[in-house]
This record gives C-alpha cells, structure tokens and sequence, in this order.
C-alpha cells in the first residue's frame, strides 16, 4: 500500500495527469472523512457532501468521475440522488453504499441505474476494487460515446453523396426513417452504398445511441447462421462449450443490419419470420424465448419477388421485410453524380495519405463519366484511391486512371452533358479561388487563353469576382 502512494506521490512531481476526482455523499461524518482520508492517500482529488442535495449542487458546478453515495441520507436520499445525476450526467457513474438491512434498496438502485454498490461496515480493499472498476466502466462508456459520435459524423446526411433527384427523394425518405424504428427493405446492385444508407438511418435518429449490428448473411455457414442470429445454449452442439449471445441480442435497443438476407436458408428463414412477428429470440439447445427490441434493416441485390416464385424466399417473410423499400439506383443512371462523388473520394485519400493533390483534369473527368461503373460506387472509390496513391503533387490525369477516355455509352446522355458543365464549372471555381481570382494565372493554370477564360466564366454563368 506505501508503495503505491509513494508512485502517486512522485508522479505529481513528474506532470501525472490530473487525478481523477470522486464525490462522497454520506450524512455519517465519521465514515465519510475516513473514505475520503483513504481514497486520497490512493491519488484520488475527493470532495464531501453531507447530504444529497449537497452532493448534487456541488455536481453541478463541477463533473466528477464517479460518485459514492449512501442510500439513507437527508433532504435528499441516494435513490433521488442517483436519479437527478442520471439526467444531469449520465457518464459519471454511482457506487451506492448501503447496510446489511437495506440491501433491497441497493438492489433497486443497481436496477435504475448505479454502477456497484459496497456493503457497510466497508472493507478497505473492496472499496478500492470497486471504485476501479466503476471508473473503467465510466472511461468505458465515455469512450463509447465518442466512438458513437465519430460514427454519426462519418454517416451524417452530409456525407451521403448526391444531387441526382432520385438521389434526393432518397435523401428526405432516410431522413424520415430514422425517427422511427420500422423495418426497411434495401434494394441495390453491389457497390451502390446499401450499409451506408443504413448506418445513415441508424445514426441519425432515435437509434444513433444503441448499436448497429452489420451482419453478412452470405458470409456465415449454414450450418452456423442460427446460433450466430439467436445465440446458442452451452452443450447444444458440439463445440458450444459456452452460452453465446447472437446477433439479435447483441444488437438490443438498435439497429440489425441483414446484409444479402436473399442468401438464408429457407429453415432460417422461418425462424426469422418467428422473431419478426413475435419479438422473441429462442436460442439454439433453449426452451425459453427472450424478448428483443431492435429494428430490422436488411438489404439484398437480388429480386426477391422472382425468388418467392421460384420457392426460394418465403413469402410472408418478404413482406414482413418489405415494411418500407428503398431502392438504390446504380451509378450509371446517375451519371450527374460522378463529380461529386469522385471530388469526395479525392479529398477523403489525399487527406488520409497527405498529398497534396489538387484536382482532376478534365481529360479524366470525362473518362470517369464515360466509364460504365459495373461495380458502382465501390468501383469509383477504389479508382480514385489508386489515382491517389500514383499521383504525385499533380492533378490526377487520363495516365492515372485504369481505363481510358472513350465516348459515352449514350445512356443518359443529357445528365452525361449536365454532369460535364457542373465539373467545368467547379473546376475552374475552385482554379479561381486557389489563384484570389487573379484572371492571368488562372487561364495559365487550366491551360486556356485568358479570352477563353472569360468566355467560360461567361457561358457557366461564374462572377466576374469573389464578392
């Protein structure tokens, strides 16, 4: 125990951070200066309060790292303490301290909310073995919550892609689905985006706090695809030397992601419907259901209404799927896009691999509006990281793509034209504003006369100035 002082001691002196801070509630006087006597020899900053309504006035001045705090106390009980920080900051964990006679409170109090509870008289070790951990599960959730952030920004509706109008009826029918939690149905070719639209509806809404769950339905043995959707019992198959929880649990309160749920057995396939109608999980080798609350998005590229006809998607389960379709269209049909697209993926690689890369010729535009984009998306992702990756400090050309230029296939050929004067336009935008719209080095810039400059600007409809 000395040594362990002695540590916290000499790590103030060489910058330790800054020591986690405790908040003791307890009306016991005697009891409540001992913790807090005990908890600083440990390194911890310790701040005492009486009572509760104290302990929750000093909470809100101030965030704490965790809070101790007894279950009988005047003016303002543990319960009613716990409760009121619940709301306040629900990151800051609550060990309650309680007697042999009031264990049911204790119990109560785990089951609205508190991290631990410590039996009085309190033995010094498992104070400080509990106070650990409830620290870690708050570091634990705080870390969560940031990664749940990060993820929400990432599948914000500003980084969905897109000005094609089908694209923006997409748009307005994701931002009304994540508000609620019905089942949804996506429909697209591979490539097209079908996880992003659904992280996008999961992130965005009444589910962005609980998790998302994505799971490959192809990728997953049939032999196993069971037990890894509903968990297995210990002993019901050989090699279940534990319970496991499936993917319907793991998911509760959130979203499950079914990707290619054309792929499940059609045995698999009724167990799903079960759960769908009924709200219950049965685990493999159980008897006993488990209620789940999640919500259903799944996803497939291929046409289910052919597969129920040809036996090989169960019908009623297609339509307990199909609540709300959404139907991605493929890149070739919103050809509009493309420079969009291709301008986000080039600022997304060049900042991840800092390069300094400054754009696309409109040579590899063009090339990249011809091309017939059979993997979609994907497909132009993975063209734009590759011209990325090989271009240095330069515009990324013709040479640095993997296919050539060529004529367009004719397919949408007025959206092909649109998408080719909007590229134009934003080119030489962006030229202008790189150059404080200084006219001469702009037209040297693109490689164009300064009358030819001027008629563009003219023709694209682009002032004349920044103002």
């Amino acid at each position: 125990m000395e040594q362990k002082r002695e540590t916290a001691a000499s790590g103030k002196a060489n910058d330790a951070p800054m020591p986690r801070s405790i908040l003791i509630a307890e009306d016991e006087q005697v009891l409540r200066e001992s913790l807090a006597e005990l908890l600083e020899q440990e390194g911890y900053s310790v701040v005492q309060a009486p009572n509760g309504r104290i302990a929750y006035e000093k909470a809100l001045e101030r965030p704490f790292d965790l809070v101790l705090a007894d279950v009988r106390m005047p003016e303002m009980d543990g319960l009613a303490l716990l409760a009121n920080l619940r709301r306040l900051a629900p990151q800051t964990p609550v060990v309650i301290l309680t007697a042999y006679g009031t264990v049911d409170s204790a119990v109560e109090s785990m089951r609205a909310g508190a991290a631990d509870y410590l039996l009085k008289p309190i033995q010094f070790e498992d104070l400080l073995l509990k106070v650990e951990r409830a620290l870690a599960h708050g570091e634990m959730w705080r870390a969560n919550r940031l990664m749940t952030e990060q993820l929400a920004a990432e599948c914000a509706f500003d980084n969905l892609v897109g000005q094609a109008p089908s694209m923006l009826r997409l748009f307005e029918m994701v931002r009304r689905l994540a508000a609620v939690k019905s089942t949804v149905l996506i429909f697209g070719e591979s490539g097209t985006g079908k996880e992003l639209i659904a992280r996008a509806i999961h992130y965005n809404g009444v589910t962005r706090d609980k998790p998302f769950v994505p799971v490959n339905c192809g990728a997953i043995p049939e032999t196993l695809i069971a037990s890894e959707l509903f968990g297995h019992r210990k002993g019901s198959f050989t090699g279940a030397t534990a319970d496991r929880v499936g993917y319907f649990e793991a998911a509760g309160g959130g979203t499950l992601f079914l990707d290619e749920i054309s792929t499940l057995p059609l045995a698999t396939q009724s167990m799903l419907l079960r759960v769908l109608e009924e709200r219950v999980v049965v685990p493999v080798g159980d008897t006993r259901g488990r209620p789940v609350d999640v919500r259903i998005i799944a996803a497939t590229n291929r046409d289910l209404r052919e597969m129920v006809s040809k036996g090989q998607f169960r019908e009623d389960l297609m339509y307990r799927l199909d609540v709300v379709k959404i139907e991605l269209p493929p890149l070739r049909q919103r050809r509009e896009d493309i420079p969009l697209l291709a301008h986000h993926f080039l600022r997304k690689y060049a900042s991840q691999m800092n390069k300094p890369v400054p754009g696309m010729t409109n040579g590899a535009m063009r090339a990249l509006l011809s091309h017939d984009w059979p993997g979609n998306i994907r497909e132009l992702e993975n063209v734009v990281e590759r011209a990325v990756i090989f271009a240095d400090s330069h515009e990324i050309g013709v040479a640095d793509l993997p296919f050539g230029g060529g004529e367009a296939t004719g397919e949408g050929g007025e959206e092909l034209r649109e998408a080719l004067r909007q590229f134009e336009r934003q080119h030489i935008l962006y030229s202008l504003r790189r150059h404080g719209y200084d006219k001469n080095e702009c037209s040297r810039h693109l490689g164009i006369g300064l009358s030819s400059l001027y008629r563009k600007m003219e023709e694209l409809g682009i002032a004349k100035s920044d103002e």
